[in-house]
Parts: structure tokens; sequence; C-alpha cells
């Protein structure tokens, strides 16, 4: 299926290692020249080396934290001076801690707004501008089967990716126009450390070995299976292709079927 991706400029925050890493391989097969992220500068240099000789791609690799607005900024341009535009913006960033409502603290709560929705916002603000010069732009938010289906000790989580939502909604009301579309991804049980995080206090919490959780979480989901990073990445590169040009605004579930809503 030919994308039309070949040669755009594709951003993928928090991608040194599971979804966001895959998200980055992703973009790099299809032919595009790919801006990386993330905290480790270590973990993202040797992530970033491995795309490029894999693809004899373009990448450009920088160390930051997303919930530093002024980093994110200094990014974005670095970027746009680098390949004279960007195209595509794909906003990702760790989880926040697996607890209930009563175990999480005001410093964890802000925290998690910080990296979970401001991220999102800083990079909007800076990409935007760049595709409407174009009239052409594709920003993508990576949060969570949380938005659509609450899931339990996650309630950072649940409560802040929501707001994603309501964002994604916003923007892709206001700048469809540009010819901007903003949609969100939304992963279900996916094979990364973050999931083993999870399955770690589960265990801690229940008692059960951790294996069990994992295959309790895999008999959930109608596909009897975890998810795979690249299942999600795959997603993410179609919704930016010129082959969903006509969605906008939308949730996109990669759950092997484990929402149970209509």
């Amino acid at each position: 299926m030919e994308t039309g991706l070949k040669n755009r400029v594709a951003i993928v925050a928090a991608s040194s290692q599971g979804i966001g890493r895959a998200t980055a391989e992703a973009f790099a097969a299809e032919g595009c020249r790919v801006a990386m992220c993330a905290r480790n500068p270590q973990t993202l240099q040797q992530a970033a080396a491995a795309i490029q000789q894999k693809y004899n791609a373009e990448v450009f690799s920088e160390a930051l934290d997303v919930t530093d607005a002024h980093a994110v900024h200094r990014f974005v341009e670095a970027v746009v001076a680098r390949f004279g535009s960007t195209d595509i913006c794909v906003t990702n960033a760790g989880g926040p801690p697996a607890k209930g409502f009563l175990a999480a603290n005001v410093d964890e709560w802000q925290k998690a707004l910080e990296q979970n929705f401001l991220s999102t916002v800083y990079f909007a603000r800076e990409v935007i501008p760049h595709m409407q010069r174009k009239r052409w732009g594709r920003i993508i938010t990576i949060t969570s089967i949380t938005t659509k289906q609450p899931v339990a000790d996650l309630v950072l989580s649940n409560a802040v990716r929501a707001a994603v939502v309501g964002l994604v909604k916003s923007l892709a009301n206001e700048f469809g126009k540009d010819g901007i579309l903003v949609n969100n991804v939304g992963p279900g049980y996916t094979a990364t450390d973050r999931l083993k995080d999870l399955a770690k206090t589960r265990s801690y919490n229940s008692g059960k070995p951790e294996k069990e959780i994992f295959d309790a979480w895999a008999a959930d989901a109608p596909v009897k299976r975890l998810g795979q990073p690249a299942e999600v990445a795959d997603t993410i590169v179609w919704l930016a292709s010129e082959r969903a040009s006509y969605i906008t605004g939308q949730t996109i579930l990669v759950d092997g079927g484990l929402y149970k809503g209509l």
C-alpha cells in the first residue's frame, strides 16, 4: 500500500524504546526523515543509530524532557532547521505510576498532568504553525485504552489521558481547515517495559505470580494475546498516511478487542 509518506518529516517523542521506538522505525521504513527524542541520551543514541543503519534513513535525535516547554521549542526548531519542515508529530511519554486514588499524592498528579497532557500541548503549539504554512500535517497522540475503559490501579492514567482526547477533538475541529489531522491511538495491553511494571505492581498487591497476571490480560482480549509495539506503530503510520486523509478527531484502539463497549 502506498502511504505517500516518503520524505515526510516525522517527529516521534519518547522514542528510545517501546511503542515510541517501534513508531520511529516504522516511519523510517516508509522513507520518512525521522526526529527522535527521549530523556536517556544513551538509549536514544543507540536506537537512532540502529534505525539509521537498518533503513539508511535520515535520523535526528536529541535528549530532552518533554515536560520542559522550552526544550520542546528548541527541539522542534532544530528539527525544522535540519529538515526544513515538520509534517508529522507523534506525542508520547512514559505512563504515570500504577496507583489507586488514595495512594496517589498531589506531586504525582502534577507530574502526570505535565508528562501525559501538557507535553502534548507543548508539541502541538510548536508544530502547528509549521504545518499551517504547508497546509498539511498530522498530529497523533499515544495514550491508552484507559481513555475508553478505566483500568484498575491506574487512576492517574485514567484521568489525565482522557484530557488528551478532549485536546485531540479540539485541535481537530480548529485546524482541520488548515489540512491538519489530529487523532489519538489507544494501545491495550502491549508487551513493553511499562506493562512489566504494571504486572509487578499487580503481583505485589495481589500475591499472584506475574505470569498469571500476564496470562489473564492475554485471555481477556478476544485474540488471546498481548499486543506488540510494532502493531501499534503500524496503526500510527496508517493514520499519518494519505490512506487516512478523511479521519480526524478520533481515538483508534489497538487492543485486540479488549475494550468491551460499543
